[in-house]
């Protein structure tokens, strides 16, 4: 007789922007999956044994078993997910009203992809938007200074990050000279780029308690470099790509009144763009929006063109309630109704990140 199928086994960082995508909504109970932490900070998902799983390095990476591919009397085969978007929709079709999956939960199993060719093209276009170079939450999150002012102000917290990551990838360059640690060319050579860049970015931040003129040419140039790249993503790349959500969207959620695959990969993605814009995870969409138009600035307001029917429950002063029929944008009707679901409030109740 074979041995019992094992679970999936998803590496993910609780603090990973799409490490929480799908998981929550589809309502996975224990039995379901093994939740391993993979440690960023540390360099963990760079080392030679994450590599092999996910030559990319990234996360959430999914290592799936594949039943029968073998002999029975022989282990099972195992298959790794390394993209988001596959992820998801791996974890919404082997979880459904009618699969049959090894599980004991009760919570419901909502069937999250579109319905219609037209639903799956708006879906497939946001979908691809949120995961371009443009949207990048991590780039967001390096490149989130704008000002001498900010730069300080962020410092502690990206410094910490970059020199984690120069010490973890600087020991597993150095191991592999011993042979210490066997490591191809081609994970040398994603050492060497993700430390070069680590190396840039710490170039700036270890400075940013410097004056302008106080700082070295080199030093200068380093600054402004980093200034015109923050640029490129905030003022022109996040400009875009929240113009395109808004005309992509059909609102309150991505595809309509009922969730979908899609608010699987844009619920993340807001919450890490409104954590760098200041906000809180009890502010309203109204007030999320406001603050990502200021942080994109030259005037930058969405249209407020989708009608609102009924008004959420924001817990908040009467005063402040949303008027039924209010046209407000739809990314801040997304965010007041994705903000009050339970998967929502289990992944960012004790704040966003």
């Amino acid at each position: 007789m074979s041995a019992s199928i094992p679970k999936a086994v998803l590496y993910y960082n609780p603090k990973n922007v799409w490490s929480s995508a799908g998981e929550e909504e589809k309502g996975y109970a224990k039995d379901e999956l093994e939740l391993k932490v993979v440690d960023t900070d540390k360099g963990e998902n760079l080392a030679v044994t994450f590599l092999r799983l996910n030559p990319k390095g990234t996360l959430p990476t999914l290592v799936v078993p594949l039943a029968k591919t073998l002999s029975p009397e022989d282990d099972h085969r195992f298959k790794a997910i390394t993209d988001t978007k596959s992820i998801v929709e791996f974890l919404d079709k082997s979880r459904s009203a009618v699969s049959r999956t090894h599980t004991v939960s009760s919570a419901p199993a909502p069937t999250l992809t579109p319905a219609t060719i037209a639903q799956s093209a708006i879906a497939t276009a946001i979908i691809q938007l949120l995961h371009s170079d443009a949207a990048d939450p991590q780039s967001l999150f390096y490149y989130s200074a704008a000002t001498p002012s900010e730069l300080r102000t962020a410092a502690p917290t990206i410094l910490s990050f970059f020199l984690d990551r120069q010490k973890a990838l600087n020991s597993y360059l150095e191991s592999t000279k011993d042979s210490v640690t066997i490591a191809s060319e081609k994970t040398r050579s994603l050492w060497k780029e993700r430390l070069a860049h680590a190396e840039e970015i710490l170039a700036v931040f270890s400075v940013a308690d410097k004056e302008e003129t106080a700082l070295s040419d080199s030093e200068k140039s380093a600054r402004a470099k980093y200034f015109h790249v923050a640029g490129e993503f905030w003022q022109k790349g996040l400009r875009k790509v929240v113009a395109t959500l808004d005309k992509e969207m059909v609102g309150p959620f991505a595809l309509g009144d009922q969730i979908s695959i899609v608010d699987m990969h844009l619920g993340p993605w807001l919450a890490r763009v409104a954590f760098l814009c200041g906000c809180s995870a009890s502010d309203g969409g109204d007030a999320v929006v406001a603050k990502i138009e200021g942080r994109i600035g030259d005037g930058f307001i969405l249209p407020k063109n989708f009608q609102t029917l009924v008004a959420p429950d924001l817990n908040a002063d009467p005063s402040l309630a949303i008027t039924p029929g209010t046209k407000r944008a739809k990314l801040a009707a997304f965010w007041d109704e994705v903000s009050t679901r339970p998967s929502w409030k289990g992944i960012y109740g004790e704040g966003l990140f």
